[in-house]
């Protein structure tokens, strides 16, 4: 038995009242890791021109990239030999105990609150625009927003999913129809090299383009790593499905290598498309819409609303999919007792976390309102100047528990089954771990990341509190706290 912490063993009626429903398979796990990330290639890494320019932007984008296919592949083979809905905390309870599983589980919790948050306030926007509503009807859109896809997700796992494979298709359809007509305006030297760097080290237009590919040098480029996550940020969720995949231990490792592939192509197709084309990098640079303000350029501003629409099903797919992770990841904290039990309960007949879903929700609408109150019109720029980037802090630490879990796994539990063994082992996690660490450190360098920064640290230090206050004498005999003692039991003898 784990020392400091106190296990009670429920029956069986505990956990037929948290059962859960197995559908998805290796396309439902694509769809739900692409769905996640895909509303970054809609918006929010094209800001990291202004701090690397194109070449930089394109280096960020290059690194980033390895340190998610070191974080995907150390998941792929931690999540089939633990296939329990907890995901990182269930990697990090086996390998660190239970205030490693329950200080990774509070990362992750606050990553996975905060980013659909962040998306509905996006998202209202546009419909703001749209439907030419009233500033004070933003909080009307956000809970409606949250409604809908709450309760979307309640409805049942195969409504869930299929829901998230046609809005996957659908988003993915619309960058398809961008790259395809914006091919023919492509003049990568006048418009994707139209950014310099002026004399206080800001970027500025270069009129007529043909500037240099690095105008902030190789810091440039490190300064917009924390910008380029947005590429790929929340793939990592997908182990969150482990007991609703019909065979996780094949299909896990395929849907994040299969969305891992997916996800590169088209980042890579954005950062050359949206910026090479009349729209130009910096304008790029300034834009919260940028793929709206591409499709401007190319089809004119006559079909603005309807283009608005379109941009919006890539913020639509990942709100829909991120609330399945956050209702997935409260759940297994709570049947483990770390959050309270009563946030685990599963609908009688659909089978799906609907105390934890609405409770993820809640949370996230009432960061909206206070936030509103707190800041009132700036409210847009602390959402995107902290919030968003509490969620890449608490993210990057999350991958750096995870890696470090996936390290310390195949040092302490060598002969542990592993049905799917990762191609870079060690390597490819201490890889991770660098690059993570690497930009949390540019975070610190920014007036605004730091703000984010402290608000996630204090928010961590008071969950730690609880913990060892009263969490760690309540847990549950849950899969994951079982599996994690019965293999700590073969380890000492």
């Amino acid at each position: 038995m784990a020392k400091g912490v106190k296990y009670t063993k429920m029956d069986t009626s505990y956990f037929e009242s948290r059962e859960l429903k197995r559908h998805a398979g290796v396309w439902s796990l694509w769809a739900l890791g692409v769905g996640a990330v895909i509303s970054g290639h809609f918006s929010g890494w094209n800001l990291g021109l202004a701090s690397g320019g194109w070449g930089g932007m394109f280096v960020a984008t290059v690194l980033v990239a390895i340190m998610y296919i070191g974080l995907t592949q150390s998941v792929a083979e931690m999540s089939p030999a633990l296939p329990h809905t907890g995901g990182a905390y269930s990697f990090a309870r086996s390998a660190m105990g239970p205030w490693g599983g329950f200080f990774t589980g509070l990362v992750e919790n606050l990553e996975f609150i905060l980013t659909p948050a962040v998306i509905v306030f996006f998202l209202s926007q546009y419909m703001s625009g749209i439907f030419e509503t009233s500033p004070e009807m933003l909080p009307f859109w956000w809970f409606g927003f949250d409604a809908v896809f709450t309760g979307l997700n309640i409805i049942g796992v195969e409504m869930s999913f299929r829901f998230t494979v046609a809005l996957t298709l659908l988003a993915l359809a619309c960058l398809v129809v961008y790259w395809v007509s914006s091919i023919s305006s492509v003049d990568f030297t006048k418009y994707a090299l139209d950014i310099k760097a002026g004399a206080n080290g800001q970027a500025q237009h270069l009129e007529g383009g043909g500037g240099a590919l690095f105008p902030f040098g190789w810091a440039g480029a490190l300064k917009a790593m924390p910008f380029a996550v947005w590429l790929f940020l929340a793939i990592e969720q997908l182990p969150l499905a482990a007991e609703e995949s019909v065979d996780p231990q094949k299909d896990m490792p395929k849907g994040l290598t299969y969305g891992m592939i997916t996800l590169i192509i088209s980042a890579f197709l954005m950062l050359w498309l949206n910026a090479a084309t009349p729209l130009g990098s910096y304008a790029l640079s300034q834009s919260g819409e940028p793929l709206l303000d591409g499709f401007k350029v190319l089809f004119g501003d006559n079909i603005a609303k309807l283009l608005a629409l379109v941009a919006s099903i890539g913020l639509i797919a990942s709100l829909h999919t991120i609330i399945f992770a956050f209702g997935r990841q409260i759940y297994s904290l709570s049947r483990a007792g770390y959050f309270p039990v009563f946030f685990s309960v599963t609908h009688s007949k659909r089978k799906t976390p609907y105390t934890a879903l609405i409770l993820g929700s809640a949370i996230g609408f009432a960061v909206l309102m206070i936030t509103r109150f707190l800041a009132g019109n700036e409210s847009g720029v602390f959402i995107g100047g902290a919030l968003l980037n509490i969620a890449v802090f608490s993210a990057m630490l999350s991958y750096i528990l995870q890696c470090g879990s996936f390290i310390l796994l195949r040092k302490r539990k060598p002969d542990m089954d592993r049905p799917y063994v990762s191609p870079f082992g060690n390597t490819g996690a201490w890889v991770t771990i660098v690059l993570a660490a690497l930009i949390i450190y540019y975070q610190l360098q920014d007036k605004s990341y730091r703000t984010a920064v402290f608000i996630a640290m204090g928010y961590l230090a008071v969950g730690l509190v609880y913990f060892a206050l009263r969490g760690r004498h309540r847990l549950i005999l849950s899969p994951e706290e079982e599996f994690a003692l019965e293999h700590e039991t073969k380890a000492k003898v």
